[in-house]
């Protein structure tokens, strides 16, 4: 549950820091997002392929899958936000890419909450009898 509810504000959190960066401070950085995106994605991709067994396992271990995978997809937006920001010399790529992933955190994060909340439910009369 706790997972679920942290997954949940980084994806507020994404989304609020990005747009302070592009609406405050100054346009991304096109090549260190790129070089820093590629780096964290074969990171991902390793823990991603461990974890694929396990996908659809408990919810403390799904949420571990979710959060890699989560990660992973985060890693090839940004390379590919990174392009456009480069290409367009504009912060919309950066802004939207943040949006999508911040989505994609909420989302994942009802996941885990709502099978958490089942394994929770299943649990209770169990724990009541002992």
């Amino acid at each position: 549950m706790i997972k679920g509810v942290t997954l949940a504000l980084i994806g507020v959190w994404v989304l609020g820091s990005t747009a302070y960066q592009v609406l405050v401070l100054s346009l991304p950085n096109a090549p260190i997002m790129g070089a820093i995106g590629f780096l964290a994605l074969a990171a991902n991709l390793a823990a991603v392929e461990i974890l694929l067994r396990y996908r659809d396992g408990e919810a403390n271990v799904r949420s571990v899958w979710l959060y890699s995978r989560n990660d992973a997809i985060g890693n090839v937006t940004v390379m590919v936000a990174a392009g456009f920001v480069a290409l367009t010399g504009t912060a919309w790529p950066d802004l939207i890419v943040a949006a999508l992933m911040a989505g994609l955190f909420l989302w994942s994060a009802i996941q885990i909450i709502a099978h958490a909340l089942c394994e929770l439910r299943s649990a209770s009369p169990a724990v009541a009898a002992e």
